[in-house]
């Protein structure tokens, strides 16, 4: 199953509305919320994602996907629990310890949310199957992390195949999401590898 996570990123505020309905219409599944803090990556939409994450609940039935590009992991997850978003991911990268890692797994499932890592291209994909029976998806960046528009890193569909491999010789319930670089001229590629879960920007 592959299923559309379209990320709102490079949305013009005067047009937001009509933009989220239009969406909407179009079939998307899930508004992908790109949230960044200016430290973790250098670009700052800590308050427009917000902002626009409250326009979509107020005018949309459709889940939203939290991606927290941040350092400070805990405060970003508070501050979106009462959005009730079906999805949230945190960086593996900004995470201190292994301990860190599964205390914010654990607590985003306390709050009725789906749990997800994010891994940035150059993060071996070793770093963090200890962790996928505890996650509802990993999401692959197949460009770096922080900046709209790039293109997508082809050799990433390796990391995504060898992940969906040892998810089915685990048999694990855990969804791949890339997230990057993916538009019509590239989303062929990634279906390729057999991912489950895309996010096209």
């Amino acid at each position: 199953m592959i299923e559309i996570s379209t990320s709102i990123l490079t949305v013009e505020k005067v047009q937001a509305t009509k933009t989220f309905y239009d969406l909407e219409v179009a079939g998307t599944d899930y508004y992908h919320i790109d949230v960044m803090d200016g430290k973790f990556v250098e670009k700052n939409t800590e308050e427009i994602m917000y902002e626009y994450a409250n326009i979509i609940k107020h005018i949309s039935n459709l889940p939203l996907d939290v991606h927290l590009m941040v350092e400070d992991v805990q405060n970003n997850i508070d501050k979106y629990i009462p959005l009730n978003p079906s999805i949230i991911t945190f960086h593996y990268e900004a995470c201190k310890n292994d301990e860190e890692v599964i205390k914010f797994i654990n607590y985003i499932k306390q709050n009725n949310i789906k749990p997800a890592i994010s891994i940035k291209p150059n993060t071996s994909i070793e770093n963090i199957k200890k962790f996928l029976p505890m996650l509802h998806m990993i999401l692959v960046m197949t460009v770096e992390p922080g900046k709209g528009g790039q293109k997508l890193i082809t050799n990433t569909q390796n990391k995504i195949n060898m992940l969906k491999q040892y998810i089915e010789k685990n048999k694990l319930d855990t969804y791949i999401q890339a997230d990057g670089g993916i538009n019509k001229d590239t989303i062929s590629l990634v279906k390729k590898a057999r991912h489950r879960y895309s996010s096209s920007r």
